[in-house]
Parts: C-alpha cells; structure tokens; sequence
C-alpha cells in the first residue's frame, strides 16, 4: 500500500521562534502561512503550526528503556541513512535532545535507531529509522 502524506496541526505559543525553528534550523521548506499559522513540508508530509496561547506544561513521561519519553509527541520514520544525516544536522545546530540519537533493539527484531527533542513551543519530536523497515511493525 503506497502511504498518503499526512497532515498535522499543532500549537505554536510564539509564532516567529517556532517559525525560525523549523524553517532555519530543521530545514523545513515553508509552504504556505498567514499571520496566525505556517505550512511545513515535514519530509513529504504537512505539519502546520498554528499560533496558541501557551497553556500549563503537563510534562507526561513515560519510560522507555530506561529514557523519559515525552507523551504526547510525533515524527516520522526515515530511511537509516536520512536519520543519521539529519541526526548530525540537529547537532550541528546544538539541539538539545531530550533523548541523544541512540540505537534500540540493536541485533533484534525491529532495530531501529531513534532520538527525541522539543521546538520551541515544547511540541516533542521522535525521529526513528529501522535497520530493515519492514519491521516497523514487527513483534
């Protein structure tokens, strides 16, 4: 089955900070925007902050081999080598992970190589590549 992108809105508490966030420091080529809200060509897929007020932070962890795993939080799953790539694009720019890009399951069922950070806004974000994707969902 060929995959549909996917559209995702999420709220941004300073508009411009998540806006230079996502187009200077990810990357992110900006689609369109008004003055509440931008559109991000999020690796095929649209991500779209939208200007909210900021609420109270509930910092939901749950743990994941031992590591604090923001909850909510959302990503996308790349190829290995886009991964590493983008990993060393993140630490270029001296992001400041939640979880350090790591390796999980390694030699197992389901090896995959995954990392952890916030935007500004404290949206958490996961990227994740399978050694073999086709064990994405693999028990």
């Amino acid at each position: 089955m060929a995959l549909s992108p996917f559209h995702l809105a999420i709220p941004a508490d300073n508009l411009s900070e998540c806006r230079h966030f996502y187009t200077e420091v990810l990357n992110f080529e900006e689609g369109r925007s008004s003055s509440h809200w931008v559109d991000y060509n999020f690796f095929g897929h649209q991500l779209v902050i939208h200007y909210k007020e900021k609420e109270a932070d509930q910092n939901i962890i749950n743990v994941v081999d031992g590591k604090d795993v923001p909850v909510p939080h959302f990503g996308v799953v790349l190829d290995w080598d886009v991964f590493h790539d983008f990993a060393e694009l993140l630490k270029s720019k001296s992001i400041e992970f939640v979880i350090e890009p790591y390796i999980r399951f390694e030699g197992q069922v389901g090896e995959q190589a995954t990392m952890f950070f916030k935007d500004p806004s404290g949206n958490a974000l996961e990227f994740k590549a399978f050694k073999d994707r086709s064990q994405l969902f693999a028990k």
